[in-house]
């Protein structure tokens, strides 16, 4: 990438976050700058604390309290969507000028799969429809093993129990 097309990346989300944190009464700092360019420049699912690691790499000085507030912002500004994936975190995703999607999350290792289904999508608007409900917000997730897991279970068989299941999802980070 150029130093041109490096410099022109993310203009927009810098824009919207800028005018956002002028709303809110707030001023514009490097270390909420690094954040927000880490947290563009990655695409995976990550915790506050994935985010914090990341940030530190790059620059030690920054809190994890300052890493936090500024993820609240960025979902507050809708750059960032809030997502929990079932393993008692939040997670952050990229929310501007992203398609809407859903989960699919591997209870053995970890892994999450993004997908849409028209179908699926249709089949909540016919439910809502049909019990004269107003959505305002759904995320789906779907709990289960995926095929790279699947070829190395000794046990193939599903056990069905009224628990939960254990979730562990895995992130840059680990």
């Amino acid at each position: 990438m150029s130093m041109v097309e490096k410099k022109e990346q993310f203009q927009e989300e810098k824009q919207i976050f800028l005018k956002h944190i002028q709303k809110s009464g707030l001023r514009r700092t490097v270390q909420r700058d690094l954040i927000l360019e880490v947290f563009l420049r990655t695409e995976d699912h990550l915790s506050s604390e994935d985010l914090y690691w990341l940030v530190h790499k790059e620059d030690p000085s920054v809190g994890h309290t300052t890493v936090y507030r500024t993820l609240k912002l960025l979902t507050e500004a809708e750059l960032a969507r809030e997502v929990r994936l079932g393993d008692g975190r939040t997670y952050y995703e990229h929310h501007f000028d992203h398609d809407h999607h859903d989960h699919m999350i591997c209870t053995e290792c970890g892994k999450v799969i993004e997908f849409f289904s028209q179908e699926i999508e249709d089949l909540q608007d016919q439910m809502a429809d049909e019990f004269n409900f107003k959505p305002t917000h759904h995320s789906m997730r779907i709990l289960g093993v995926c095929n790279e897991c699947q070829k190395n279970e000794k046990n193939p068989g599903v056990s069905v129990s009224g628990a939960q299941p254990r979730v562990r999802v895995k992130t840059t980070i680990g």
